[in-house]
């Protein structure tokens, strides 16, 4: 069956409204504008638990931090985490 053989209203899409759509409503918004007025923030993985870490664990959770900020990735893999230990001077003892 091809478009051309379907009813009119099958391939006029405006010609009904989707039952999910309230009546009235925007069928898009878009949150990403910045435009709901609250205030933007980045997303890190410790944002609200660096007050009640460890000075050495909150060390680590900054340095992070920063290689997520540098990076522009939201999480890390091991191999990372790797990089950012070794950058705040650990190393495997022998």
């Amino acid at each position: 069956m091809s478009i051309q053989s379907l009813p009119p209203a099958a391939t006029d899409a405006a010609a009904a409204p989707s039952p999910a759509v309230p009546a009235g409503a925007p069928a898009f918004v878009d949150r990403r504008s910045g435009t709901s007025g609250g205030a933007a923030r980045e997303r890190r993985q410790f944002a609200n638990s660096h007050s009640e870490l460890s000075a050495d664990a909150a060390e680590l959770a900054r340095a992070i931090d920063g290689y997520k900020l540098q990076h522009r990735r939201r999480f890390i893999n091991a191999d990372e985490l790797l990089v950012v230990v070794k950058s705040l001077g650990y190393a495997k003892q022998q």
